[in-house]
């Protein structure tokens, strides 16, 4: 039985990769009702907004406190409004903002996906037991997409034992 609800998804963390693209990608072509939100990934506005909007600080720890701010105002309220939060933690950078975002959520009991390479098991075993599923792939995310979607396994395991 396919839903007719249009989910709304909050794509959180890492910002050096196309992982946000490749998830909206997939979801279309699997026609899946979503719609994609996400933290303004334009590293250079997310940091400046506070001061383009509101005026400069010489304080550099002021500059960044009008920023997270505004940014503040924004994620907080995609994340009320999303349905299921994904979580993405990439090894370059430690994404403070996406543990902080994946509290908020646990908070607010939204449904939480994290992704991340097996590496980061440790780091992030807190926010895995909070999350209801833990993928390694994009794929593994889009798969689980739509089974909550459409309630069907997109395919069956050959190996089951009748």
């Amino acid at each position: 039985m396919t839903s007719k609800k249009v989910w709304q998804l909050y794509l959180s963390g890492e910002i050096h990769t196309n992982w946000r693209e490749e998830i909206e990608n997939m979801c279309k072509l699997k026609n899946l009702p979503i719609i994609c939100n996400s933290p303004n990934t334009i590293h250079e506005d997310s940091d400046d907004c506070g001061v383009n909007i509101l005026g400069q600080e010489q304080d550099k720890f002021w500059h960044d406190h009008k920023g997270a701010s505004i940014n503040a105002i924004r994620n907080s309220t995609l994340i009320k409004n999303s349905d299921i939060i994904v979580v993405k933690f990439g090894e370059q950078y430690r994404q403070w903002n996406a543990a902080f975002d994946a509290g908020i959520a646990k908070a607010l009991d939204k449904s939480i996906i994290t992704l991340h390479d097996d590496k980061l098991n440790h780091a992030l075993k807190e926010i895995n037991q909070a999350a209801s599923a833990s993928c390694r792939s994009v794929e593994q995310v889009v798969k689980i997409l739509s089974y909550l979607i459409n309630g069907e396994l997109e395919s069956k395991s050959l190996n089951v034992a009748e």
